[in-house]
């Protein structure tokens, strides 16, 4: 075997390595580290295939495959993930944002006042009250999070896009004592503990446990949130959360039992129930 690794070589080296290891998109993801790596982008791979990588290069290239064989998060390999057009740092101290979660935001901009008050509930890395904010630049958004290693990547993610965006250490409402908004949302945990064990590895094994685990039957923080809600709400204001597959029933009757009327189910694009919402006078 040659020495000489040019960008071809390596690229399809590591598509075939990253597949014996059960990555998905091999290929993609080759390209997407190697762009990391070089500082190229995938159609500079393309017009330099025969281009040999250097020592360090090579070096710095297999170390993150090696990671990546074992199943750690491209995203985290890469540092960074795009969420309703915005690119947000990521670590493994929050959950990766998923496309997923658009509809939260999308629903949520349906119904946000321009120039009121927004909470985000489990801010992880920043990317729905960064999103909320960017769209709403005159309404006070705040976001608050038990994790203080979240927080420092939520407070990155504010000042990388520029927004107004308030942060709060604390659990759920904790810090808001007497305290309305106009719209609250929140992505809490919602995996049953014992569906935790099935996950991606990516996700079982390097996500953060915390973002994750919604109790035994992944209902949790929903049963402390929604009946709390209302008297964090001005009159009319909305409370909209992202619930996991098969929930939206269960989760509607408590916005029910809590006295919210408006309720509504929103799909994300796989047609699967994503977003349940209602709102309180």
């Amino acid at each position: 075997m040659s020495d000489i690794w040019t960008v071809l070589k390596v690229l399809n080296w590591t598509k075939g390595y990253l597949a014996e290891k059960g990555v998905e998109n091999a290929r993609l993801e080759a390209e997407w580290l190697l762009c990391a790596i070089t500082g190229m982008d995938r159609v500079g791979l393309y017009v330099n295939f025969e281009k040999p990588l250097t020592d360090a290069e090579l070096a710095a290239y297999r170390a993150l495959v090696a990671r990546r064989a074992k199943r750690e998060p491209l995203q985290y390999l890469l540092g960074s993930q795009e969420f309703y057009g915005l690119d947000f740092l990521v670590s493994p101290a929050v959950l990766i944002p998923r496309h997923d979660t658009e509809v939260l935001v999308e629903e949520a901009l349906r119904r946000a006042p321009a120039t009121g008050s927004i909470l985000d509930i489990g801010v992880g890395s920043g990317c729905i009250a960064v999103a909320l904010a960017k769209s709403l630049p005159d309404t006070d958004v705040r976001g608050v999070e038990k994790s203080s290693a979240a927080l420092a990547v939520a407070q990155q993610n504010i000042e990388r896009h520029a927004v107004r965006v308030t942060l709060f250490e604390g659990s759920l409402f904790e810090p808001f004592v007497g305290q309305r908004f106009d719209l609250i949302v929140s992505n809490p945990p919602y995996i049953p503990t014992a569906d935790l064990a099935t996950l991606q590895p990516e996700v079982r094994e390097y996500e953060p446990i915390t973002a994750l685990d919604g109790g035994e039957d992944g209902l949790d923080y929903y049963r402390t949130i929604i009946p709390a809600a209302p008297e964090h709400l001005t009159p009319g204001g909305w409370l909209l959360v992202e619930i996991g597959i098969g929930q939206a029933e269960a989760v509607l009757g408590m916005f029910a039992d809590a006295g919210f009327t408006d309720l509504f189910i929103a799909k994300d694009p796989s047609l699967i129930e994503r977003v349940v919402g209602g709102s309180f006078s």
